[in-house]
């Protein structure tokens, strides 16, 4: 609807995989919008930044991993209606890393099958994609 007053919100992600095609995702912290869902790692774009410099940024920060830009391809993208907010969340699949993932930012984190996502509390947001990630296979 045009002229609506709901902002949109920028955010990033990652579909950060293992050496043994596992996908990490993060749990969101207690207290947190969506507290203890599971969620791909990233965040916010602040201004100035490209969604590739933000998600380098927020892997850092959440995970305490290192990203090159040039690691990150656009693998697909989420747009999804809450409440107070619409999401644009661009999804980016990262195969390399340095460093190893710990929780500095988020509740927890796991390396997830593919297969064993279905059965996750996600968020809204999250669930198209990752039912396409199982879907496809990859």
């Amino acid at each position: 609807m045009a002229g609506s007053a709901t902002p949109l919100v920028l955010v990033v992600a990652a579909l950060l995989w293992d050496e043994r095609g596992r996908i990490l995702l993060t749990q969101r912290r207690p207290g947190s919008h969506l507290a203890l869902t599971w969620e791909f790692p990233g965040g916010k774009v602040e201004p100035g930044e490209t969604p590739e410099e933000a998600l380098v940024r927020e892997l850092a920060e959440e995970l305490g991993i290192v990203v090159a830009t040039e690691d990150l391809s656009p693998w697909g993208f989420a747009s999804h209606p809450y409440e107070r907010f619409h999401l644009l969340m661009p999804l980016f699949s990262c195969r390399h890393f340095s460093g190893e993932p710990q929780p500095l930012g988020v509740h927890d984190l796991k390396w997830f099958a593919r297969k064993s996502l279905a059965g996750l509390d996600l968020p809204p947001a999250d669930r198209p994609l990752v039912a396409r990630l199982i879907e496809q296979g990859i």
